[in-house]
């Protein structure tokens, strides 16, 4: 939501920059975010700018909002007042102006008066509050991310698909998805690798992750390694180019010798690769 939030605004040609404040210790949280001068502290070696310096003229998305320290959270209420801030071990005020979005996945009225959130900050954000149902309660979305999510796994085991048939997609719909988008991600990613044709069918996605069916277990864990998925995609790749090195790596997003030492690799293994140019 954060970036289509950003990328249909005027300031979609900048920048769009993250930043999850439950990932990061305590004590690297502020630099992160204002940056610090060469010789701030112990390990500063250099100049660096921090999140909200990037973020300028752009988005800054501050996921886990919630886990913020309170000492961090009264800085961060004085940089959406004034759009200014210091980086640390600078006593010169740097402004800024760009879109904040904050995330949580916990009910911050409550933490504030559990004295875990700042009041203040709390009305700060509060501006326009987006209410994200989990993926159970909106399963009108489900056919458009299982689309989008069978071409980015198609594409990246070098597998195109017509389609998803209409029975996998109304069991989709009708999961809890506890895990939420993440889940079906992680379900349609396996589907990939299973599906027997070009299509994915309700067996492919109909499955316990832990309790896969005979059938299903001698794909996901036989032969088919991620070696081998690697090299099915990358020989396709070079067969859809006409043998030609240059396009196939620029196509892979690899240099011309990795791609050579793959090659020379599967050679060795008994695979009859025409030269090519």
């Amino acid at each position: 939501m954060a970036r289509a939030l950003h990328w249909s605004s005027p300031s979609s040609k900048n920048a769009f920059i993250k930043m999850n404040c439950a990932a990061l210790p305590e004590g690297l949280v502020e630099s992160e975010l204002f940056g610090h001068e060469k010789g701030a502290f112990t390990g500063a070696l250099k100049t660096r700018k921090g999140k909200f310096e990037a973020a300028n003229g752009g988005t800054i998305l501050l996921d886990e909002i919630s886990e913020m320290p309170l000492g961090l959270q009264a800085k961060l209420l004085r940089v959406l007042q004034e759009r200014e801030f210091e980086r640390v071990g600078s006593n010169e005020s740097i402004k800024v102006n760009m879109r904040v979005v904050a995330t949580t996945n916990k009910d911050l009225a409550e933490e504030v008066r559990n004295g875990n959130f700042r009041e203040d900050l709390y009305f700060r954000l509060n501006v326009v509050p987006i209410e994200l149902p989990p993926l159970s309660r909106r399963s009108d979305d489900i056919p458009a991310l299982i689309a989008h999510f069978a071409i980015k796994y198609g594409r990246r085991y070098g597998r195109e698909f017509e389609g998803v048939d209409d029975d996998a997609i109304e069991y989709l719909k009708s999961q809890p998805w506890q895990g939420n988008i993440r889940e079906l991600e992680n379900r349609i990613e396996r589907a990939v690798v299973l599906a027997r044709d070009l299509w994915i069918h309700k067996e492919d996605v109909a499955f316990d992750s832990v309790a896969l069916s005979e059938k299903q277990a001698g794909v996901a864990f036989g032969p088919v390694t991620l070696n081998e998925l690697e090299k099915r995609h990358i020989l396709q790749t070079l067969n859809e180019l006409g043998f030609n090195r240059t396009k196939t790596a620029n196509r892979l997003g690899i240099s011309i010798r990795t791609l050579r030492n793959k090659l020379n690799e599967y050679r060795a293994l008994g695979e009859d690769i025409p030269k090519g140019n």
